[in-house]
């Protein structure tokens, strides 16, 4: 299932998760998510699914990753399509 690279920004908590909304920017599409988490644990980053943890408005599908650059946290998000 191909996933395309999304820029959210969040908009507070709803029903105990953060509601991400989509930009309206896309990145890059993967034949499966799966490729990108393959090639951060070759590049030894510690990634964590935090897909449960959030809600991203008007996708039915997604998938987001938490990675720890320095003291910073980055996450990503994606559309399963």
């Amino acid at each position: 299932m191909p996933a395309t690279e999304i820029k959210v920004t969040s908009a507070g908590i709803v029903a105990g998760k953060e509601l991400l909304i989509p930009t309206g920017e896309q990145g890059s599409t993967l034949p499966h998510v799966q490729d990108w988490v393959t090639s951060k644990l070759k590049a030894k980053s510690a990634l964590k699914d935090v897909s449960a943890l959030v809600l991203v408005k008007g996708i039915k599908q997604w998938a987001a990753y938490e990675e720890k650059a320095g003291s910073r946290k980055t996450r990503t998000v994606f559309k399963i399509t």
